[in-house]
C-alpha cells in the first residue's frame, strides 16, 4: 500500500526502491535520492487538500519539531504556505506552495558531512527568502558571514539571493515563555503532601 502511496506522489507507477529498512518505529523505510524527496515533496503541496496532515502540521507547528527547532520554525514563517520535516543526518524536507511553482515545489536540503543545524538552517534561510518567506536565525554569527553558493537556489533568483541577510539580531529567549519559579512552586507546593492520596 504505502509504495503505491509514494509511486502516485512522484508520479512514476514503475518506480521500486533500492531497499527497504525497518526505523526506529518499526514503519518501512524506503530508500531514496534527494532528487527522489524532492519530487515526493512537491506531490504533498498537489494532495494538500486531500487529508488532514497539511493542515495540522501549520496549525500545530511546534509539535512538529519543538519549539525552536528549523522545521518548526519553518512552518511558523510559511504562515500555511509550506510543510517542512528535519529527518536524520543533516536532511530537511520543505512542501512549498508558490506562484511561480504551479505543480508544488518540493526542496530537499541534504548537509553532506551529517548533521549541522547551523549551516542547514542558513541555507533554509537564503532558498525560503529567495520565495519571499523570511525565516529568521537563531545563530549569532560572531565577526563571520554565511556565503550561500549562488547554485543553491535557481537563475531567475539569483538577484534575490544577494538581498537575503544570513544572520541577524534575534534573540531566542524573545520567542520563548517563562514562569516565575516561586509563583510555580507556592502553587505547586501543598501543605499535606499527601492530600492526593486520600484515606
Amino acid at each position: 500500500m504505502y509504495l503505491e502511496v509514494i509511486r502516485e506522489i512522484m508520479e512514476k507507477p514503475d518506480w521500486n526502491p533500492k531497499r527497504v529498512a525497518k526505523d526506529g518505529c518499526g514503519l518501512p523505510t524506503v530508500s531514496n535520492t534527494v532528487d527522489e524527496l524532492a519530487i515526493m515533496f512537491a506531490g504533498l503541496v498537489r494532495q494538500k487538500d486531500q487529508d488532514w496532515i497539511w493542515e495540522a502540521m501549520n496549525k500545530h507547528p511546534d509539535l512538529i519539531g519543538g519549539f525552536n527547532r528549523l522545521d518548526s520554525t519553518c512552518l511558523k514563517a510559511g504562515e500555511g504556505t509550506l510543510i517542512a520535516k528535519e529527518g536524520a543526518d543533516g536532511l530537511l524536507g520543505l512542501a512549498i506552495e508558490h506562484e511561480d511553482w504551479p505543480k508544488g515545489l518540493g526542496i530537499v536540503i541534504k548537509i553532506a558531512h551529517g548533521w549541522n543545524s547551523q549551516a542547514t538552517w542558513y541555507v533554509a534561510r537564503a532558498v525560503l527568502g529567495v520565495l519571499g518567506i523570511g525565516l529568521r536565525n537563531p545563530y549569532p554569527l560572531h565577526r563571520q558571514k554565511a556565503f550561500i553558493v549562488p547554485r543553491v537556489v535557481p537563475e531567475i533568483y539569483l538577484e534575490d539571493l544577494e538581498q537575503v541577510v544570513t544572520w541577524d539580531e534575534w534573540d531566542p529567549n524573545r520567542d520563548s515563555f517563562s514562569i516565575d519559579w516561586k509563583e510555580y512552586s507556592d502553587a505547586m507546593t501543598r501543605s499535606d503532601p499527601f492530600s492526593n492520596e486520600g484515606a
